[in-house]
């Protein structure tokens, strides 16, 4: 079998095992990718979240068969640019973070649906984010942060 060849943060890479394997494990495990956290193996909780081709996906139900010649974008790569900046910022000023486990797909999200929808309501943050699953905040704080961002870096989606 061939590499698949795919492109991870902005790196050309390859993987040289099974198409059948999931991403998530690749990432953790072959790439260090920590931030895809495996919360419940069926893309129930969005802890594993990453962006494929600009999409939002479930890492752990994406074989990497299908990963070949795809863009994946996971928090290591994200927190590189300016709209993870606005974010991040916008999430710390309404303590949207508390234990963390959930923040990584919250994050990328947040991200997938300000790329759409620079200036959403409510009702769309609440929908945008409603694949993830946190035990901790309530959602209120976190669709608190996505507003704020999505008035404070506006311009930036």
């Amino acid at each position: 079998m061939d590499a698949i060849r795919f492109t991870l943060n902005g790196a050309e890479v390859s993987y040289a095992g099974s198409a059948a394997d999931r991403l998530l494990d690749v990432l953790r495990n072959n790439y260090r990718c920590t931030s895809v956290k495996c919360g419940c193996r069926e893309g129930e909780c969005g802890a594993c979240s990453v962006l494929m081709d600009g999409v939002l996906v479930n890492s752990c139900c994406v074989a990497m068969g299908a990963v070949e010649g795809a863009e994946i974008v996971t928090l290591e790569g994200y927190r590189e640019t300016k709209r993870f900046a606005a974010l991040a910022d916008a999430y710390g000023q309404v303590s949207a973070v508390q234990c963390g486990f959930c923040i990584p797909g919250m994050v990328l999200a947040s991200e997938a649906l300000l790329a759409k929808n620079p200036h959403p309501t409510e009702e769309e943050i609440r929908e945008g984010l409603s694949g993830n699953l946190c035990r901790c905040t309530g959602y209120n704080a976190i669709v608190n942060a996505v507003a704020i961002a999505a008035k404070e870096g506006d311009g930036l989606w």
